[in-house]
């Protein structure tokens, strides 16, 4: 579990900023020894030298600094697919707690699209199978409902999620869509468990005191000289 996760905003709202985005792009790599349908051999995320529509974006982005959207490669999603990746990551994590936010109100479609959109080795194995399955998604949603996924009712979208997550055995026809959603649930959750309010749901305090220091001993003092 990463435990190196700072800039908690001000506010403590538990929302992902892109500069929180972009640390975390690196540091979800991390959560492929909690999830089992990631594989053992994930690897911190290399660069490739070029964003998606081919702009070279020079070295890693500084993580210190303020970014807006395009000002280091342009986002993938659009609106449409962003609305339905905020969805699903609603039907895959819904909160356990009364009062705590939904993983869309936290903004985990974002650090998805962050992920995708990045110029890495292993985050362009991704963004053909994310944008794809999204893609999916709604118009499997108009086949069965006339409606995208999105504005479908919760059992609605449960019965589409149903066929592709593996709970049980999918249908050959659906195959391809039980790597999207795998791959996606992965993303979901390493976004989800690295905001506050997904540290809290597993117990993880991060860089706090969990005992009162009250300075060095009187013994130690006296062997630096200092009493």
């Amino acid at each position: 579990m990463p435990t190196n996760m700072e800039n908690i905003p001000a506010d403590n709202s538990g929302q992902i900023d892109r500069r929180q985005a972009l640390k975390w792009i690196g540091a979800a790599a991390a959560a492929a020894a909690i999830f089992p349908h990631a594989s053992a051999q994930d690897k911190l995320p290399r660069p490739s030298g070029a964003a998606p529509g081919g702009q070279r974006i020079g070295t890693d982005p500084v993580l210190n600094k303020n970014y807006t959207p395009g000002d280091l490669w342009p986002l993938t999603l659009t609106p449409k697919q962003r609305k339905a990746a905020a969805s699903l990551t609603d039907l895959i994590l819904p909160p356990d707690n009364p009062g705590d936010k939904m993983p869309s109100q936290l903004g985990v479609q974002e650090f998805i699209d962050e992920w995708i959109s990045s110029p890495y080795d292993e985050t362009n194995k991704d963004r053909p199978i994310i944008t794809a399955g999204l893609d999916w998604l709604d118009a499997e949603a108009q086949r069965r409902f006339q409606k995208d996924f999105a504005d479908l009712a919760e059992p609605q979208k449960c019965a589409i999620a149903d066929d592709i997550c593996g709970k049980t055995a999918v249908k050959k026809a659906f195959k391809g869509q039980q790597n999207f959603f795998s791959r996606f649930r992965y993303l979901a959750a390493s976004g989800y468990y690295t905001t506050p309010q997904g540290w809290k749901d597993i117990g993880y305090v991060g860089n706090v005191p969990t005992v009162n220091f009250d300075g060095p001993t009187p013994e130690a003092l006296k062997h630096l000289g200092l009493a």
